[in-house]
């Protein structure tokens, strides 16, 4: 990973760390991840390779992704605020969103630090055909991760605030 990499990365991990605020379930908290993580894509993701079983290896680390992304959004304290949903990442949360951006550049680390023919003797064996397989599948995992922690934390808002409109309370209550 070059000087370009590990400053998206950490602008990811500054991401999660604005969450730990408390902020509005709103647009603009839906569209800012969107756009960054839509430009690590537009920088990292060149091609999807799918020969072997680079597919596998794209769609389990992108599953894994989304499923981490799906406990962030669980771990996040939802409630609602004058009416309008607002979210406040905790300690689980955060842990499971830097702990999936971390494990990624140690990947990239490790790759260009001593461990690549490692690498290359596990692709090798396992039907990956290359780096390329590597870098789709990494990126595919923090788009699944940051998708689908977006959609269960405002579907999560939606809910509590429909609730809310239904029966006419205003509750501070966690969804």
């Amino acid at each position: 990973m070059d000087t370009t990499g590990y400053i998206v990365n950490s602008v990811l991990v500054l991401l999660v760390l604005r969450q730990i605020q408390e902020r509005p379930l709103d647009l603009r908290s839906l569209i800012r991840p969107v756009l960054l993580v839509a430009a690590a894509a537009a920088f990292f993701l060149h091609t999807i390779p799918t020969g072997g079983n680079d597919l596998v290896l794209e769609l389990g680390l992108a599953g894994l992704g989304a499923a981490m992304g799906a406990a962030s959004a669980r771990a996040t304290r939802v409630r609602l605020d004058g009416g309008t949903a607002v979210a406040r990442a905790g300690v689980v949360a955060a842990t499971l969103w830097i702990g999936g951006v971390g494990a990624r550049m140690a990947f990239a680390y490790a790759a260009g630090h001593g461990f690549g023919s490692a690498i290359g003797r596990f692709s090798a064996a396992h039907s990956i055909t290359g780096s390329s397989a590597w870098v789709t599948a990494l990126v595919l995992m923090a788009l699944a991760d940051v998708t689908a922690r977006l959609v269960v934390l405002h579907a999560r808002g939606r809910r509590l605030e429909r609730r809310s409109r239904a029966t006419g309370e205003r509750p501070i209550v966690f969804a």
